[in-house]
């Protein structure tokens, strides 16, 4: 049997205090240019861990890549495990979910050919189309409670 390989990533959702006592805001960027769900909003921060370096490690190199932060305070949120049901070895995935409520800097795009805009939402209104899987794991941040380990798409 051949070995098995999957692709990690980690996802950071910025959030901040809403508008109104008790409501919570995220920032979603809107993708461009990627060939995966271009069109759908997504987390602000998300990215491929690379060889040699921790999930951490990856998660905050993506905050500085993409959004132009530093010094972001990651609490992880969970684990998915998921597929698209293709069969092809790079569609199986693990995704790791952070949240971060305190960072270093302004949020901006930085990488304009992958991030059409950058916006903050309501969790309680947020724009449509979201990526499917990423919807999933606001939904349950909206709500505050997730398991520590999703699995979608098998």
């Amino acid at each position: 049997m051949d070995s098995f390989a999957v692709v990690p990533a980690a996802y950071v959702y910025l959030l901040r205090p809403g508008p109104y006592p008790g409501a919570r805001e995220v920032l979603l960027g809107l993708r461009s240019g990627t060939g995966y769900m271009d069109g759908h909003w997504a987390a602000a921060v998300a990215g491929h861990v690379e060889q040699g370096e921790t999930v951490y490690e990856a998660a905050a190199r993506e905050a500085a890549e993409e959004t132009g932060i530093e010094e972001v305070e990651l609490v992880p949120w969970c684990a998915m495990q998921r597929t698209g049901g293709t069969g092809d070895p790079v569609d199986e995935r693990v995704d790791y979910f952070f949240t971060a409520t305190s960072w270093t800097g302004v949020p901006r795009v930085m990488e304009p050919d992958k991030c059409a805009d950058l916006r903050w939402f309501l969790l309680d209104t947020l724009p449509a189309p979201v990526v499917p899987h990423e919807k999933r794991v606001l939904d349950s941040i909206r709500a505050g409670s997730t398991p520590p380990f999703v699995v979608d798409g098998f």
